[in-house]
This record gives structure tokens, C-alpha cells and sequence, in this order.
């Protein structure tokens, strides 16, 4: 048996591990890396829609790009003719989603091939290249298939890092993966406003290679924590000792309860990523961004919901905290709940503002990102709590990858429904997109007690099932 096979307990990470904040070292170092892979990752996705509808799709333009007009045809034969912004919002979906698809396969490399190490080094590497080779219209796909590629090895696998960082039942877990969720949202803040005000400003493409040398430092960083990561537990098809056992029918019985609060926690996302498509044209007609004699990048809005998620984090654990000790906190599936209704707010205030007379002052924009940020720190780091702490160990990083698999849907989906735009006036577009966020609320209220139980009985994945 190779040493890469054996399942390092958790609870044999030295105490020398720990930092002044009282959490492993490891944690630095994957905080760090997905800081730079998703400056690189939401700055690049700021410029997409804006880069595909203003000079890729044009009609002298399209056919200088490798296999674009054929994608076209292809796609058009299945929804059939779209315009240039339906096509640009289907090209978004598809590839935000592919790139949260391919994390299913990469969590199952990381368990079973090459060790979550080597495999999230593989997709840095590889989402170096697809940054890069965007600063060229022609390698424009070549490029998307670097980056779907690379995500997939690196999310799910990096994302289950954190988790392995804590022993068995241990509660900095949960505080951890908030430190985590705020590393990818300094990501999703200055990606945009950096990344995005470059590629509006100078050109496109220095947009995109800005994005392709930050993902190089994300490498890097990775690199350099490499001793403070958490061991490999590579689980070998003819290994006569596996590190983890059988999964028996309390297992599937978890797994199924975790699969069906992802599907709930999809109506969240389907509402919540149209941030990144429809609303970023949305706001480039509608809203007043003259500030002191400049005009605000359209991109900068993007990421401007990543600021609140950062400055609600602290205030939220300080909050639950408090709720902890009076009994009160809401569970992690009534927090996933309070976040659908809350996306659905926010989009019934677009609505409202759609329905008014000249254009829209940028306060109102800001309360919406203010709504979106602070839901996002109730949804997604509880579904990574959750997925985290119940899936079995035999299957920890695989469901990790389905977590994300979940994102493939969202996105796909975001596309599809952002062809909708120009049928639909934009008041009843983004009541659509309320009403897909309160159906998910709803669903957390039905089935909350089914799915409480089930958890309930869950044991830690770092202990034997019975």
C-alpha cells in the first residue's frame, strides 16, 4: 500500500499547525488561492457578456473566432434563431455552468487517481492557460475549455481541503468555511473592479490577461503552502485495505437527503447568478452611473454584492453566535430558506424600479447587491457546512463536486431563461426571477422537518458508520 492510500486521521494534524487565529495553517494558504482563482474567475466573467454582445457576435467579427459560428448553429437548431444577446446570455450559461460540472469528475480524480494535491495544482495550472489564451479572440473557446477543465479539478477538491483541515466534530469547521467563503468573495470583489475597469478601459484583452497572470499567483500560493495541506486519502479500486468503508444504507440515506437539499438550493442560485448576465445590460441602460463628473464600469457591479458578503460575514457570526447561546440560532436549513426569500425581495425591488420613469439612481442598485451579498453568506458556506459534515467519508470530495454540480444547473439554466429578456418587459423578467427565488423558500419550509431528521442522525465523515 503506498503511502498516498493511507487515511491520515485528522486528529493527528500537529498542534503546531495552528495559527494566531486559532485555525491550521492550511487554511491560510487555500484561503489565499481561491482569493487569486476567483479574482481571476469573476474578473473574467464581468467582461464575458459585455465582451460577447459588444464585439464578438458582431456579424464581421464572428467568424474570425474558431468554431463560434459553428456552436452557433448548433445551438440555434435546439432553441432555435436567437439574437445576439440571447446567444451571448446561452454562451454564458453554458459555460458558467460546464465549469461547475466538470468538478463532479475532478472530485472523483482527487479521490481516487491523483490525490486532491496534485489535482488541484492540475486545474490551477490549466485555468492559468485558459486565462491567457483569452487575450486572443480566435482561441475564444479553446480558452473556455481550459477553464471548464481546470475548475473542475481544482473546486470541488479545494473546497474538501478545508474540511480535512479539522478533526472529527470539531465547530471551527463551520467558522472556517465563512473564512473561506470570505477569501472567494475578496475574489469576487476586485476581480471585477479590477479586471473588469481594465478590459472596459483599455481594451478587452488586457482585461483577460490581467485575469490569466492572477490565476498564475493562485499557483503559486498554492505551491508554496503545500506542507500545511491536508494529507491525501486516495481510495484504489484493488486496494485490499481501503481507507474508507463500504457505504451502507444509513449512507444512502444521507446522500439522498443531501442531494435533495442541493435541488432546493437551486432556485437560490438560478435567481441569484443572473447577476452576472442579464443584470450587467440591464444596468448599463438603466441606471444613472455619472459620479462626480466619471461614469462607473458596468463591471464594477458585478462585484459589488462581494463587498457586503465580506462586510456581512463577521456580523452574521457574531449574530448566530448570539442566537447559539439564547437557543435560538436558525438551523442550516431554515438559513438556506431566509436567503431564497431574501433574493426574492431583492428581485421584486428590480421590478419595481423597472416599472419607473427615466433612469435609476445607483443607490437602489447597491441596496440590491447589499440583499444579494448578505443572502449568499446564508446560502452557499452553509450548503459547504452541510455537504461537508454529512456526506460520507468514502464519498466526501465526490459530493463536494456534486455541491458544485448544482451551479452547472443554476447556470445553465440562467442562461436559457436570460434569452427571455428581450420578450419579456424587464419589470415581469425580474419578477420571474422573484418568484423562482421564493419557490425555493417554499420548499424549505415543506421539507425542513423530512430533511432535519435525516441529518440529525448523521455522524462526523471523519468516524466510522455503524
Amino acid at each position: 500500500m503506498s503511502e498516498s492510500a493511507i487515511a491520515v486521521p485528522v486528529a493527528a494534524l500537529p498542534e503546531r499547525e495552528a495559527t494566531a487565529f486559532g485555525h491550521p495553517r492550511g487554511l491560510v494558504f487555500l484561503a489565499f488561492t481561491e482569493v487569486w482563482e476567483r479574482f481571476s474567475f469573476y474578473g473574467m466573467q464581468a467582461l464575458l457578456v459585455l465582451y460577447l454582445v459588444d464585439t464578438l457576435l458582431r456579424p464581421d467579427h464572428i467568424g474570425r473566432v474558431a468554431g463560434l459560428v459553428a456552436l452557433r448553429t448548433g445551438v440555434e437548431r435546439v432553441l432555435g434563431p436567437l439574437s445576439t444577446q440571447a446567444f451571448a446570455s446561452e454562451i454564458f450559461g453554458l459555460y458558467g455552468g460546464l465549469v461547475y460540472f466538470t468538478p463532479v469528475f475532478g472530485g472523483l480524480v482527487g479521490d481516487r487517481l491523483l490525490g486532491q494535491r496534485r489535482t488541484v495544482m492540475l486545474g490551477a495550472a490549466l485555468m492559468s492557460i485558459g486565462h491567457l489564451l483569452m487575450a486572443f479572440d480566435r482561441s475564444f473557446l479553446i480558452a473556455l475549455g481550459f477553464l471548464i477543465v481546470g475548475c473542475g479539478c481544482l473546486k470541488g477538491n479545494i473546497s474538501a481541503q478545508v474540511g480535512k483541515l479539522y478533526q472529527p466534530g470539531d465547530p471551527r469547521r463551520t467558522r472556517a468555511f465563512a473564512v473561506f467563503n470570505v477569501a472567494i468573495n475578496v475574489g469576487g470583489l476586485f476581480g471585477p473592479f479590477v479586471c473588469g475597469a481594465i478590459g472596459e478601459v483599455y481594451g478587452w484583452r488586457y482585461g483577460f490577461a490581467v485575469a490569466g497572470v492572477l490565476m498564475v499567483l493562485g499557483l503559486i500560493t498554492y505551491a508554496a503552502g503545500q506542507r500545511w495541506m491536508p494529507p491525501d486519502s486516495l481510495r484504489r479500486p484493488h486496494d485490499p485495505h481501503p481507507p474508507h468503508p463500504r457505504l451502507n444504507g444509513g449512507d444512502w440515506r444521507l446522500i439522498a437527503a443531501l442531494f435533495l437539499m442541493l435541488f432546493i438550493g437551486l432556485f437560490f442560485s438560478i435567481a441569484y447568478y443572473q447577476l452576472s448576465d442579464v443584470y450587467m445590460l440591464w444596468v448599463r441602460a438603466t441606471v444613472n452611473r455619472r459620479l462626480f463628473g466619471l461614469t462607473v464600469p458596468v463591471t464594477w457591479f458585478g462585484g459589488i454584492d462581494s463587498f457586503f458578503t465580506i462586510a456581512s460575514t463577521p456580523l452574521l457570526i457574531g449574530l448566530w453566535r448570539w442566537q447559539a447561546g439564547r437557543r435560538r440560532e436558525p438551523s442550516d436549513l431554515v438559513k438556506i430558506g431566509i436567503a431564497s426569500a431574501a433574493v426574492a425581495v431583492a428581485y421584486l425591488m428590480l421590478a419595481a424600479l423597472s416599472l419607473g420613469p427615466g433612469q435609476v439612481n445607483m443607490l437602489w442598485p447597491l441596496l440590491f447587491s447589499a440583499v444579494l451579498g448578505t443572502a449568499f453568506v446564508y446560502q452557499w458556506p452553509t450548503t459547504l457546512t452541510l455537504v461537508s459534515r454529512i456526506a460520507p467519508a468514502a464519498v466526501n470530495s465526490t459530493m463536494m463536486g456534486v455541491a458544485f454540480l448544482t451551479l452547472f444547473v443554476s447556470y445553465t439554466v440562467v442562461g436559457w431563461v436570460g434569452g427571455f429578456y428581450e420578450r419579456l418587459t424587464p419589470a415581469g423578467f425580474w419578477l420571474l426571477h422573484a418568484g423562482i427565488g421564493g419557490f425555493g423558500a417554499v420548499l424549505v419550509m415543506i421539507f425542513n422537518p423530512l430533511l432535519s431528521r435525516v441529518f440529525a442522525l448523521a455522524p462526523d465523515p471523519g468516524h466510522k458508520t455503524p
